[in-house]
């Protein structure tokens, strides 16, 4: 008994645009020269407008025969990807010229020429690895919105940043919920900046040489107050959150013509300007009272001044020059000086002012890791303009990226070549020991590398990403390379665990205190017999 009516065979010349998964599974296997000609004639389609004329029954059974289960409704719903390549391959061969150069277009990438136009499942029914590709070509934004022109591909795209993740949490989130609010505030201060910021300024707070007089082994406390370090972590990373507050207060038309910033709070609306105002007003007055009482009035001056000059001047100089990434590599290497500031201040024999902290003689460190941090903004930010240099042109940003590429590309190479000299000197000036010369080499080796890949390809063939990742992990890695290899640090470990100096110490220690308290009972005794002496004379 048959089930269902056999399928229509419509006589008619074959076209490529719409062709039933049976006629499919014949052309990937080419009959032979005695079937050949049976085969082509009952080679059918399923176009409407086309006589339909009924075919012979299938010889064999119903559930037997492999057309029955793979029949049209499963090849439209796999949306015609099965064996593609195949299909095009056969068309080009057995078809009309029309439906050859449609075959010919699919082969060079358009393949919907052949593919028939099918309803797709719903995204839940679909399989996870599909529904994943999907969303990340959703996530690429190939087409610049006013030129058309294709600037982003896999190999080059850069992730959106931190604001932009928290903005699409807070969107999800119910109205006036008090999660909803938090996620909007943390996502105004661009937290991953912040704590980068915060990062490099406590790296050069710990690298600071304690003086002899402040060592452990000649104090009762630590040589570095754990209540300062406090006050310049928090006071940094609120004056970090309310410089970017204001960034974003002042460019939100802008922000909204970029794939990376047209997903921040102010941009969808997330948050009013009033609000963002107040915001930025409060965490600039805490954290720069928080680094003026709790630091150093010097540290708390520098990070005034980083606030200016990243929302009053870097901002909206990106509109008008190039210089704008100097500017804002110079805003990039404040936040070691305020660290290396804060350590200074508590050994300061004077009255700690800013020349003491700021031209004294220990203060060629800090100057020294604020260069680092200068020359490390561009390689990193260079790379990272290029891979939408489209994007800042139609927003109308001055950058070398699309101004001048080449100069772009080889202001990369010469800073990241000068970051060589500048962890030599970290050596040469006694902040870090000799290990340091070739740990830092091999980073910096690697980020040279990508660097001049980056200049040599003029940012092609996924070079741009590549120097941005390298980038990303170098300075961190600098920096706790830095901490580890810090002048002394192992010296006092080894005399410590192998030559036992540290249990003298402690020996010598205990020691010194028998004593202080066997002059003291002997002093107490001298009293007593002179009070003796002074009653019985009475």
């Amino acid at each position: 008994m048959i089930l269902r009516s056999p399928l229509i065979h419509p006589r008619g010349p074959p076209n490529g645009s719409s062709i039933c998964l049976e006629c499919f599974y014949k052309l990937l296997h080419p009959p032979t020269s005695g079937t050949r000609q049976r085969r082509l004639r009952t080679f059918s389609t399923t176009a409407a407008g086309t006589s339909n004329v009924a075919a012979a029954p299938p010889r064999r059974g119903l559930f037997s025969r492999r057309e029955y289960f793979l029949a049209n409704r499963f090849f439209e719903r796999s949306g015609g990807r099965i064996g593609s390549d195949s299909l095009k391959r056969q068309l080009l061969l057995t078809t009309s010229p029309p439906a050859r150069t449609q075959a010919k277009q699919a082969e060079d990438g358009g393949r919907a020429a052949i593919e028939p136009a099918v309803d797709r499942l719903p995204p839940s029914e679909e399989p996870p690895h599909r529904r994943k590709r999907c969303l990340q070509r959703e996530s690429l934004n190939l087409v610049a919105p006013s030129t058309g022109s294709i600037y982003n591909t896999p190999d080059s795209v850069i992730p959106p940043d931190a604001s932009s993740h928290l903005s699409t949490l807070s969107a999800a989130l119910p109205s006036k919920s008090l999660r909803r609010v938090l996620t909007t505030y943390l996502s105004l201060s661009k937290p991953r900046l912040s704590f980068l910021i915060v990062l490099t300024t406590t790296t050069a707070y710990s690298l600071y040489p304690v003086p002899a007089l402040l060592l452990p082994s000649t104090t009762a406390s630590p040589s570095l107050s754990t209540l300062t370090l406090l006050f310049l972590t928090t006071g940094t990373a609120l004056t970090c959150a309310s410089a970017n507050a204001l960034n974003m207060l002042l460019e939100p038309a802008h922000d909204a013509k970029m794939s990376r910033t047209r997903n921040r709070p102010l941009v969808r609306k997330l948050i009013s300007p009033r609000s963002a105002m107040v915001f930025a007003a409060v965490t600039g007055l805490v954290g720069l009272g928080a680094l003026y009482y709790g630091v150093n009035p010097t540290t708390a001056f520098l990070g005034g001044f980083n606030i200016f000059l990243y929302a009053g001047i870097y901002t909206p100089l990106k509109r008008i020059s190039v210089l704008n990434t100097w500017v804002g590599a110079l805003v990039g290497g404040i936040p070691p000086l305020m660290g290396w500031t804060a350590a200074a201040g508590q050994s300061a024999t004077g009255i700690g002012g800013w020349k003491e902290l700021l031209e004294g003689e220990g203060s060629v460190g800090g100057w020294l890791l604020a260069a680092l941090l200068f020359a490390w903004q561009f390689p990193h930010f260079n790379a990272l303009s290029w891979t939408i240099r489209e994007e800042y042109k139609n927003a109308g940003y001055r950058m070398l990226a699309w101004i001048n590429p080449h100069m772009n590309a080889r202001v990369a190479v010469r800073y990241s070549v000068l970051i060589f000299p500048i962890c030599i000197g970290l050596w040469w000036v006694g902040v870090t020991d000799q290990g340091f010369l070739v740990t830092s080499s091999v980073i910096n080796a690697w980020l040279v590398r990508e660097a001049w890949r980056f200049w040599r390809k003029q940012g092609g063939g996924g070079t741009a990403r590549g120097l941005f990742w390298a980038s990303v992990w170098h300075l961190p890695v600098v920096m706790v390379l830095a901490m580890v290899h810090k002048k002394g640090l192992w010296e006092g470990v080894w005399n410590s665990v192998v030559n036992g100096e540290g249990d003298e110490m402690w020996e010598s220690g205990g020691e010194v205190e028998e004593e202080e308290e066997e002059e003291e009972e002997e002093e107490e005794e001298e009293e007593e017999e002179r009070d003796e002496r002074i009653t019985g004379v009475v």
